[in-house]
């Protein structure tokens, strides 16, 4: 799974917890106007969580994952008031996390609008919940550099998270086209080179599928055809080299497949909606 290594450098994630504390019922909380994604961990007792006309109810160790943008409420009884479905307190720990917003890995994409990890499954991975004890204990501490650990461990669940949708049954067709032998070597391929003048009868023939059927496969897999998919890739490449080196433009551009600067910058700037040169003074002065 090098691809998948590769992949979550670039994600760049960032997060945080916000708020680690009992609530005494009743009580409700509203999470409205976020850009950025949200999760809530029930630490202990119990809460429903109400997602447009999604009502869920959560036990002591769920956590629930919420996509960007999306209103949703936290409360200690069910919005349809039935009797007995109330705890008497609840302790919470949520957070938000983001990814740099000219990200263009697939893997942004991953979460479906509401993702439920039930206390169960996160039993099967240990670490990460003894990662998510260590996030409360420095969140309610407020220690001297807590603040610097908590953001840290927030990006570390956020990845882990990922990898435990590759459990998952339901998964989207990213995740899918990785554990396809076959069009998981093409994209070994396209990763371990980039720069090469790859076609599609030329990817197909190292994998040993025609070119119809090569085609046909990774566009229903991976969601959009070949050459798409190297374009970003070559441009999440590009926006490595121009953040992190000094070399020129030009130079950039073969080292990413293309022959010349101006086809280079064309399809930079559709991508990323920049011109090279500008993203690379744009993240300098972001850097400062």
């Amino acid at each position: 799974m090098e691809i998948l290594s590769e992949l979550l450098k670039s994600l760049k994630v960032s997060g945080s917890v916000y708020f680690c504390d009992h609530l005494i019922s009743p009580w409700q909380k509203d999470y409205q106007g976020t850009n950025a994604a949200a999760f809530h961990l029930v630490r202990d007792g119990l809460c429903w969580a109400t997602i447009g006309d999604r009502v869920e109810q959560l036990f002591p160790g769920d956590l629930i994952f919420i996509g960007a943008g999306i209103n949703h409420q936290l409360a200690s009884q069910s919005p349809h008031q039935a009797r007995g479905e109330s705890s008497d307190s609840s302790l919470l720990l949520c957070g938000n996390c983001d990814f740099a917003t000219d990200t263009l890995t697939p893997l942004k994409d991953i979460f479906p609008d509401t993702t439920i990890v039930r206390a169960q499954e996160l039993q099967q991975h240990p670490w990460l919940k003894s990662t998510f004890e260590q996030l409360s204990a420095e969140y309610m501490a407020q220690s001297p550099g807590s603040e610097i650990i908590v953001d840290k461990l927030t990006e570390v669940v956020l990845v882990e998270l990922i990898r435990i949708n590759f459990g998952r049954r339901e998964q989207n067709g990213f995740l899918k086209a990785l554990q396809d032998k076959r069009i998981s070597a093409a994209l070994n391929l396209l990763h371990q080179s980039p720069e090469k003048a790859w076609t599609i009868e030329l990817l197909a023939s190292e994998i040993g599928m025609s070119r119809a059927a090569f085609a046909k496969r990774f566009t229903d897999l991976i969601g959009e055809p070949m050459f798409a998919y190297l374009s970003q890739l070559r441009m999440e490449k590009a926006k490595e080299l121009l953040k992190n080196t000094q070399l020129p433009v030009d130079e950039i551009a073969l080292k990413v497949g293309y022959d010349s600067e101006r086809s280079f910058a064309k399809t930079f700037g559709k991508y990323l909606g920049d011109t090279p040169k500008q993203y690379r003074k744009n993240s300098a002065n972001n850097d400062d």
